[in-house]
């Protein structure tokens, strides 16, 4: 399955990506601390948010074959980067759950986030913490 998206250099170390099908519309921007202003998502953040928001696809897809539908799931993200070479050196994702989950599903849970395909593309190096917060 491809998806075809169309980038566009827009100047002042921003770009536009249109995803062609939809049309939906994302502006990155540089970080404050690599010559930007920080105003939208980083190229970077994009990453590290693809990654929760896979995870938490995936885990709604698993829930969705046991006949449990959630919508109240949140992913925070924090991102570190290493200066030299400049890369991502690690991404922290902690899911919250806020109606209780069973023990059993728990399990499934957390393997599932692990089998995200955004999950087992990134480089093994790059540190991957995924909290999951259970009321």
């Amino acid at each position: 399955m491809k998806s075809q998206i169309l980038i566009e250099y827009l100047g002042d170390l921003r770009t536009q990506a249109t995803h062609l099908q939809s049309k939906k519309k994302i502006i990155t921007d540089a970080p404050i601390d690599n010559h930007g202003r920080g105003e939208a998502f980083s190229p970077t953040d994009l990453l590290a948010t693809s990654l929760a928001s896979c995870i938490l696809t995936i885990i709604a897809i698993t829930l969705e074959k046991s006949n449990i539908f959630l919508q109240d799931i949140k992913a925070e993200v924090l991102k570190e980067m290493c200066l030299e070479p400049r890369k991502l050196k690690k991404i922290s994702i902690n899911i919250t759950f806020v109606v209780p989950i069973e023990k059993k599903y728990k399990i499934i849970i957390e393997r599932a986030a692990k089998s995200c395909p955004v999950h087992k593309s990134l480089a093994p190096e790059l540190e991957k913490e995924i909290n999951f917060i259970y009321n």
